[in-house]
């Protein structure tokens, strides 16, 4: 079972650290609501939050770090939902990545806000399992889709999520993707 706030002791190491990493999360996507990443210091943001500078980088090197562990907390869940269904078409895989964008649209709008959406690369380029060692030709076939996938999303980001995740699932596919 993953370990939470619910189902760890707040005394133990597990505890203290979920409580500071959800306090510095909570922190910094308030504190990006008015400010840009750059302008938040790691001071103020320990300071809302409530903790000191030593739990922020027992933590994370950086806040780009904060974003990139909120954001494959997300993921998990949707990880969770593939495996389940890992036998379904890519076009569903697809269809779900989109789900999941407008599920968290406030969060990914955020991101798209302060230019920060490139964090997102790493995550679809797992999703896509795109590892070194691959053959050559499943290798260069899951980067292409993987970096389509990316470009269509972030487009769909700049253009205000504006159609729906059905919609961005069909277009996908009506390329041949």
């Amino acid at each position: 079972m993953r370990q939470n706030s619910k189902t760890v002791s707040p005394m133990s190491n597990e505890g203290r650290n979920i409580y500071v990493t959800e306090h510095i999360t909570n922190s910094l996507l308030a504190l990006l609501e008015e400010k840009t990443l750059e302008n938040i210091s790691i001071s103020e943001l320990c300071n809302n939050a409530g903790i000191g500078r030593a739990s922020f980088y027992r933590n994370f090197n950086s806040k780009e770090d904060i974003l990139k562990a909120y954001i494959n907390k997300l993921f998990d869940e949707w990880k969770g939902n593939w495996e389940k269904n890992s036998s379904l078409p890519l076009s569903s895989a697809i269809g779900m990545v989109f789900c999941h964008f407008e599920q968290h649209k406030a969060f990914y709008s955020l991101l798209n806000k302060h230019h920060l959406i490139y964090l997102l690369k790493d995550v679809i380029l797992d999703i896509m399992e795109l590892k070194p060692g691959l053959p050559k030709g499943e290798a260069y076939a899951k980067a292409f889709v993987a970096y389509s996938l990316y470009g269509w999303i972030e487009v769909w980001f700049e253009r205000g999520m504006q159609e729906s995740a059905e919609e961005m699932k069909q277009l996908f596919q009506s390329q041949g993707l």
